[in-house]
């Protein structure tokens, strides 16, 4: 006969195993994010107090990742080092030196900066705020190292803001703008797909995808750890159990650049799998499931833009190529933007072969040898995609000793001779 539990020994086994549970969890808790704290829900910049915050406190309980914190810069995960006020001159803008200058910009502090008492730089979003995502008020701001900076919506600020942000669409306030006021074109899509200004002298900086721009806002940022250190060895070998060829989201079936066309030309010396309205199969773009059969059974994926413009590189290749363990193949941008932009080995450009007949040779070569395959996958875990923090930038400039600049004709620079392409870069129209 079993023997009978009384009520105090229930009472002491529910105690020690609610003790057992207390005891695991708070173990588990001390390596995960810290319940107390949540995380922001409105601004993405104020992610960055949100994550100094939790760093600062895993620091303490975690020694081993103090070192790496402090040693790297803030627009990092796990990064801790902001910037310090700057001495001399800065290249903050497109003439004071090559390159998208974001970096720069995000650890740019102006002199003095915490002694001198310029008040705070007011913004008007003239299109609203309602297509930013933001609140009117500093708090797009908070965390940034410069952060003396509010938003508005209200038109009637117009008179008195210090900067003026168009996004996408520009409608003239019907005023002359004052000399210290900047006026600023926020572009996302490319030259085939925006507005033509009709007005001459009216911008004095640029934000746009393209790396001349004054606040260069790229739809995705790679950021090396060490600039040095380009490739590292891999331990994953990622053609493994790979049974198809090359794959393709599509739904735009009518870009200029000939793409559709190009992709079934392709597809006539190896495979090539076409999802979506112009191809046979389907997998809708909501469906992460999508992904996982790209990643899971697919060697390659045609990352082609519908437009083949300078420095115009969108989701297509940051998060369905290089997000996912596939190789992409590229059409776009022109060979050497790619190259500037894209992690190092970490793609093929269609423009480096003179037809789809010769590329489709090389992916049947790198189907068949591992290792060379492999290679195009070292870039992994020698970086980053960084958030731009386009806020925290744009007040840091503001803050900046500002020179007269202004776009002459913005139509001309935006989608003059050379900017995009119908055809190839390699023999593009005369």
């Amino acid at each position: 006969m079993p023997p009978r539990l009384s009520l105090r020994r229930i009472f002491l086994c529910v105690l020690c195993c609610g003790g057992a549970v207390f005891l695991i969890l708070s173990i588990h808790q001390r390596w995960t994010w810290p319940p107390t704290i949540s995380p922001p829900t409105r601004t993405t910049e104020a992610q960055i107090a949100y994550t100094a915050q939790i760093l600062t406190q895993r620091v303490q309980t975690e020694p081993a990742i103090k070192e790496e914190a402090r040693r790297k810069p803030w627009y990092f995960s796990r990064g801790l080092d902001f910037p310090e006020p700057a001495k001399g001159e800065t290249d903050l803008f497109p003439d004071q030196t090559d390159g998208d200058r974001i970096l720069q910009q995000l650890m740019y502090v102006p002199e003095n900066y915490e002694g001198f008492d310029e008040p705070t730089k007011l913004i008007l979003t003239y299109n609203g705020l309602g297509t930013w995502g933001q609140m009117p008020g500093s708090a797009a701001f908070h965390g940034c190292p410069v952060n003396r900076c509010a938003l508005v919506a209200d038109k009637n600020r117009a008179v008195d803001a210090d900067a003026i942000l168009y996004k996408d669409h520009f409608i003239h306030p019907g005023q002359t703008r004052p000399s210290k006021q900047i006026w600023i074109l926020y572009l996302l899509e490319c030259p085939y797909h925006t507005q033509l200004i009709k007005f001459p002298n009216v911008f004095n900086w640029t934000a746009t995808y393209r790396k001349d721009s004054d606040l260069v806002t790229p739809y995705e940022r790679w950021t090396y750890y060490d600039p040095q250190v380009t490739q590292k060895p891999q331990v994953r070998d990622y053609a493994a159990n790979k049974t198809k060829k090359v794959a393709w989201f599509v739904s735009n079936c009518g870009a200029r650049n000939g793409r559709l066309a190009y992709a079934r030309e392709l597809g006539k010396y190896i495979s090539v799998d076409i999802y979506g309205t112009c191809g046979p199969l389907k997998c809708p773009r909501t469906d992460h499931r999508c992904f996982e059969i790209l990643e899971r059974e697919y060697k390659f994926y045609l990352a082609f833009e519908n437009s083949n413009c300078r420095d115009y590189i969108t989701e297509k290749f940051y998060v369905n190529g290089l997000g996912q363990a596939v190789l992409p193949i590229v059409m776009g941008a022109r060979p050497e933007d790619y190259e500037k932009s894209a992690p190092q080995g970490s793609y093929i450009h269609v423009d480096d072969f003179n037809s789809p007949i010769e590329l489709a040779a090389y992916l049947h070569r790198l189907d068949k040898d591992d290792d060379l395959y492999n290679s195009y996958f070292r870039w992994k875990g020698t970086g980053e995609f960084i958030n731009t923090y386009f806020w925290c930038r744009l007040c840091a400039m503001l803050h900046s000793p500002l020179s007269v600049r202004h776009y002459e004709d913005i139509n001309d620079w935006w989608r003059g001779p050379g900017v995009c392409t119908g055809s190839s870069w390699r023999n593009p129209p005369h």
